[in-house]
């Protein structure tokens, strides 16, 4: 254990980077002479991933979880280092109470998204998943991410413009000393408005003074292809022959499919073996080196490490390319200086899916005829795409100056955080792809934070029984974002896959020889400011080691706030009071027993700066679906923001309440830690979209007034169940989280807001489901109520039979109810890791359950006969789709010709039961402690640590898709996104 007596005052969360001066520096230096800098809210340092399963003590884990007051929450970084996770999102589920994470996608670095303790806001759009995003500190600096404000000029919202990269894989697990998820009101009060949806703080391994540390890490495996059970043009033929027995006549059967005509084709009705291209067993592998040295007074650490993280589809991958040091000093004993850098790089392999490239192209040509099974002819597809151009880059730099002091009882810190990511994307297709058209497109972009924190502290002295720190500071942060977007079509040839940028001979043309011709050019540039700045005070007071008490007051100004509601103050209140020395004091079964609550209030920070500027202007001179068209015929133009929305005056900032109480103790001789805590969230005076009449022109009108309550109760339990170091050991974790959602108010007092196919209504939870309930179907004309309709269209025999509501003879959208959640409402995790003598196993589960997903899926493949007529980017049939299910569900054989679209996704007969428990992770080790060549008078090893590990052993659920997890973020399951693939590696970890 590292133990410290550097005291940083309360506020500096944000500060010091993680790297300290330690127990040998505090002796040189003295005891007395540091006190007040210890890093905020630490009881004591231990180095996680030197946690012996076998020897230590539940104790001593729960010890190392006060990074932060009442923080019970951190990974075991030993266990979770053996496990070949990419980003902070993988490395997290299923570790964390209350963190709910969802991998939509099994592509290697694509975004994966975090709700802590229940969703703060609507989720009706991409980039409301980015306002729902908890804050991430990595030694410190709130990392920066992408801003969502690209979406404005895309047609569809699958991905972010750009390389659309997950940020978050930049979190290098061999490199980390702790992962804590703050979810406490003070404490996130403290760390301010970034931290608004929750955060969570990552430190990486410390520099030890006088100790020379040499750690090297490897692992090798495979990400492997799933087993699928493919099909061709017979399997569709008799999906769809009950279809036309039902409901054919001479023109339907005219009128049928192409390419499911000719049996004899064998390009549809031959071997379907695509899957021997699409799905390989795929080389993962990874390698870092960490260097640690110094003396008293000075000390360094360097990590280094490149990983190549696998996909098992589609040839993707993604390579990370991580450098990190960092350095303390010490030139006085009252001057303290830290400092450290992160860099990394990150290039993505990304898939040829037809979806993604039509999203990207917004050009979508005849998909009557889909790709075929056969390898051999979509091997020539393949091929094709090899003239395609799709590089996608991001570069990360991030890191920390501080600077601390001590005269007297007066403490001062002045802290200097910063963090740059950009990104880049050239991408490509050739003509042959594109109906006769190529397109190119080219982006750069980044994002940019630079911080400055100033605090001041003063320690008075009352005696032994009473403390009082007081501390007042200030924060300034700059947050920058940009990018330029350009993308064209009908090049001269599919030899030019680059624009370039050329005055040219009479300085008025951008663009070189590609301007010439038909040479169809979009440009797109923005660039957004934010500026916030805080100032605060605090106090801690504490009698004995009974009772704590903290308060302190911010006060918080936004540049993307409106001029008359950018400031906001923002107090928090928080005490602890030791029931174990008051009410068991004799007890030895209890070794700590506390009792704790807190208030505390976040302001939010608009994450686009429109909401600041009122009513404007913008450029929407297009047509549906494409409102950034800027004019028509040459002629620019700008207009009111009618398709985007109404913004007005008397926007106010919104902010979070939070309440929480918490129980929390050790016991049986330290060996077993439980903790139980019910909160109380409400988000307020959030900006929703009001329906305005059509007249206006406008689509919505943005007003503030969204209210949404989380309330819920989490219980976590840490146990050394047995403990023999000389025999079998076994360790048991568990985390549960139930939560309870509802918008809980809506602007100007309307009980019901409509905005698109969303609906908002008081009493139900903010992601509900707006759907049709469906009760049947109409098997003759006879059994259909005279006169009745669904949004004005006569029913017929072999149409739903939707459930009529309000009586009225109409099925239309005030028959539709709130039903079913689109995120879970408990969740948790449960790890165990069992030891005996130099062996040890460990296998993590986690689940989820309370929510459900709209199959939408299975939507398409019913409604085959609109989807093929029209060229709508659903209607997209990928290669994978030549595939059958063995939990498929069997749907009513509704008329697929009819005009009230009966297989609407909009209805709860595709609304399944999502719920789900997945054997996330199983690692059998062998430590090489006690062999000969560790103890020899040669040896240089310290430590030999051989596993294997699986990842994504099993999954159990109910519904009928591929994986549960693979849902989009509006809850609706398109079956486009790639598996997350099973992976087996075999790993070394070596300290010399």
């Amino acid at each position: 254990m590292v133990k410290t007596s550097i005291s940083l005052s309360i506020a500096l969360c944000l500060s010091f980077g993680g790297l300290q001066l330690n127990s040998a520096h505090a002796k040189t230096f003295g005891e007395s002479s540091l006190k007040g800098y210890r890093i905020p809210f630490v009881k004591s340092q231990v180095d996680t991933s030197e946690y012996n399963a076998k020897t230590d003590t539940i104790g001593q884990m729960v010890k190392a979880l006060q990074k932060f007051k009442n923080a019970k929450d951190t990974i075991n970084i030993r266990e979770a280092s053996a496990v070949p996770n990419l980003s902070l999102q993988q490395i997290a589920k299923g570790h964390l109470a209350g963190l709910y994470v969802q991998e939509p996608n099994g592509e290697p670095g694509t975004e994966q998204s975090m709700i802590v303790q229940g969703p703060s806001g609507i989720l009706f759009s991409k980039k409301d998943v980015y306002a729902l995003q908890p804050a991430v500190y990595l030694n410190g600096v709130p990392l920066v991410a992408d801003n969502p404000f690209a979406f404005d000029v895309q047609k569809y919202d699958y991905n972010r413009v750009g390389p659309a990269n997950n940020l978050l894989a930049q979190i290098n697990i061999s490199n980390i000393e702790s992962v804590v998820l703050v979810k406490d009101p003070f404490e996130l009060a403290k760390l301010g408005p970034n931290a608004a949806n929750g955060a969570l703080y990552i430190t990486t391994k410390n520099a030890k003074a006088g100790i020379r540390d040499i750690s090297l890490n490897t692992y090798f495996g495979y990400a492997t292809a799933p087993k699928v059970n493919t099909v061709n043009g017979v399997y569709e033929n008799n999906f769809r022959r009950p279809f036309y027995e039902k409901y054919g006549n001479q023109q339907r059967y005219d009128d049928y499919a192409l390419y499911l005509r000719d049996s004899t084709n064998t390009a549809y009705f031959g071997p379907s073996n695509w899957n021997d291209l699409y799905y390989k067993n795929t080389p993962t592998y990874s390698a870092d080196l960490g260097i640690t040295g110094g003396n008293e007074r000075a000390n360094f650490r360097f990590f280094g490490s490149g990983t190549k993280n696998a996909g098992n589809a589609d040839e993707t991958n993604i390579n990370r390319y991580n450098v990190f040091f960092g350095i303390n000093m010490a030139p006085f004993k009252w001057l303290t200086v830290s400092s450290n850098v992160n860099a990394v790089r990150l290039d993505r392999n990304r898939n040829k899916s037809l979806r993604d490239r039509f999203a990207e192209t917004r050009y979508i040509p005849d998909l009557s005829t889909p790709l075929s099974p056969n390898k051999d002819n979509f091997g020539l597809y393949l091929d094709e795409n090899k003239k395609n151009v799709d590089n996608n880059r991001t570069t990360s730099i991030n890191g920390n100056l501080t600077l601390s002091s001590k005269l007297n009882r007066f403490s001062l810190q002045s802290s200097l955080f910063f963090d740059y990511n950009e990104g880049i994307r050239d991408y490509f297709t050739p003509s042959t792809l594109m109906d006769g058209v190529s397109y190119i497109s080219t982006y750069f972009g980044y994002n940019q934070r630079m911080i400055w924190n100033n605090t001041i502290g003063y320690d008075f002295d009352l005696g032994d029984d009473h403390s009082l720190d007081l501390e007042v500071g200030h924060v300034y942060q700059g947050d920058t974002y940009k990018y330029n977007y350009a993308r064209a079509y009908n090049g001269p040839n599919d030899y030019v896959k680059l624009v370039f940028v050329d005055p040219g001979a009479q300085g008025d043309s951008y663009l070189n020889a590609l301007n010439a011709g038909n040479f169809y050019v979009f440009r797109y540039i923005d660039k957004e400011l934010n500026n916030l700045l805080s100032f605060y005070g605090s106090a801690k007071y504490s009698y004995k080691d009974i009772f704590k008490l903290n308060a302190m007051v911010r006060r918080d100004g936004s540049s993307n706030g409106q001029p008359d509601s950018r400031w906001m103050t923002t107090p928090a209140v928080s005490m602890t009071y030791n029931l174990k020395d008051q009410l068991f004091a004799g007890s030895s079964f209890f070794n700590q027993l506390e009792l704790s609550a807190g208030w505390g209030r976040n302001v939010r920070i608009f994450l686009d700066d429109r909401y600041a500027a009122g009513p404007q202007y913008r450029s929407e001179s297009g047509w549906y679906e494409e409102p950034t068209i800027p004019g028509y015929g040459g002629v620019l133009g700008i207009n009111r923001p009618y398709e985007s929305g109404f913004i007005g005056y008397g926007i106010k900032l919104p902010y979070a309440d939070r309440t929480n109480i918490s129980l929390d103790g050790t016991f049986l001789n330290n060996r077993m830690n439980a903790a139980i805590s019910v909160y109380n969230r409400n988000d307020k005076n959030q900006l929703v979209g009001v329906p305005v009449p059509l007249e206006s022109g406008y689509s919505v009108n943005y007003k503030s007034g969204l209210e949404v309550n989380n309330k819920g109760i989490e219980f976590l339990l840490n146990g050394q169940i047995i403990q023999n170091p000389e025999s079998f050991n076994w360790r048991s974790s568990i985390n549960l989280n139930y939560n309870k959602n509802e918008v809980t108010a809506l602007p100007d007092g309307y009980k019901e807001i409509i905005n698109g196919d969303n609906r908002l209504e008081v009493g139900k939870p903010v992601t509900s489901y707006w759907i049709y309930k469906n009760q049947g179907i109409y098997n003759t004309d006879a059994d259909v109520p005279a006169g009745h309709t669904f949004n004005g269209i006569p029913l017929f025999a072999g149409d739903p039979q939707w459930a009529d509501l309000n009586n009225d003879n109409r099925i239309d959208t005030r028959d539709k109810v709130m039903e079913g959640n689109r995120l879970p409402s408990l969740i948790g995790g449960w790890s165990n890791t069992f030891a005996y003598k130099n062996f040890d196993l460990n296998f993590h589960f986690f689940f989820a359950t309370g929510h459900k997903i709209l199959n939408q899926y299975q939507a398409t493949k019913y409604d085959f006969i609109k989807r093929e007529a029209s060229n709508d980017i659903t209607s997209v049939k990928e290669v994978s789709s030549w595939q059958s299910f063995e939990k498929e569900k069997t749907y009513p054989i509704y008329n697929p010709w009819s005009d009230v679209n009966a297989y609407r996704v909009d209805q709860d007969l595709f609304l399944e039961d999502a719920s789900y428990l997945k054997l996330r992770s199983v690692t059998l080790g062998y430590d090489f402690k006690n062999a000969s060549f560790l103890n020899s008078s040669s040896g240089k090893f310290r430590r030999v640590y051989l596993y294997a590990t699986a990842l994504n052993v099993l999954t159990f659920t109910k519904f009928t898709g591929v994986d549960p997890e693979l849902s989009n973020y509006n809850g609706l399951y398109d079956g486009a996104n790639l598996t997350i693939p099973r992976t087996f590696v075999l790993g070394l970890k070596l300290d010399l």
